[in-house]
């Protein structure tokens, strides 16, 4: 690891530590259905809708119950709703019946749900496993490509070369300072480069700085 990633990892660390996920959930199955919902909607939208519905249906068994019009009302407010829950009707009960309620121990158990690709399930592994992972979300992809920890086209190169670069005991809380990152000042629109401090060691600002 080279001194500027080295330097800019530390300051994240020192930033963000101990943050995590804004999703809220009380149980695996529960997080993995927030994270399906969050995709193309924002976690402060999802905690709204999962608050009603996991009131109503908190398990796989329960949710697997209701119908699809039924789930669709409950998350209509979300972006892709109808794919989504035809996807977490889906997911809900072979986890019901094959994981008696719990969700599967591995990514590749977690990517055979419908609906459930490698972002999705490394964020679930990350969290409810402790599996060490990397999930590369828009943030993630924005922000480490900015900052020229990674330098790659797609989420898969960039997963791949944050990997490389971060140490492994690390991946799972750097997804988080990355995120966290993201939305309070490295934005999609409009990043608040005045006041970052990573700003000296950050390729989006230092064109001639490389991974």
């Amino acid at each position: 690891m080279n001194q500027r990633i080295r330097k800019i990892l530390l300051i994240l660390e020192d930033l963000y530590a101990g943050s995590e996920t804004a999703l809220i959930y009380d149980s695996p199955f529960q997080l993995l259905i927030a994270t399906m919902l969050a995709a193309q909607s924002t976690d402060k939208r999802v905690n709204i809708v999962t608050q009603i519905l996991f009131k109503d249906y908190s398990t796989a068994a329960e949710i697997s119950r209701i119908s699809v019009s039924q789930l669709e009302e409950y998350i209509r407010t979300v972006g892709l709703y109808k794919s989504k829950a035809k996807n977490i009707l889906l997911t809900s009960k072979i986890i019901a019946e094959k994981y008696n309620g719990d969700i599967p121990a591995t990514r590749s158990e977690l990517m055979e749900l419908p609906g459930v690709g490698r972002k999705t399930a490394n964020v679930v592994l990350s969290i409810a496993r402790k599996v060490p992972a990397i999930a590369v979300d828009t943030h993630v992809f924005r922000v480490s490509n900015r900052l020229g920890l990674a330098n790659a086209a797609n989420v898969e190169k960039t997963e791949e070369q944050l990997m490389k670069v971060i140490p492994k005991k690390k991946w799972s809380e750097a997804h988080h300072w990355l995120i966290w990152h993201g939305r309070k000042i490295c934005k999609a629109r409009n990043p608040d480069c005045k006041h970052c401090p990573l700003v000296q060691y950050c390729a989006y600002t230092n064109k001639n700085l490389t991974l």
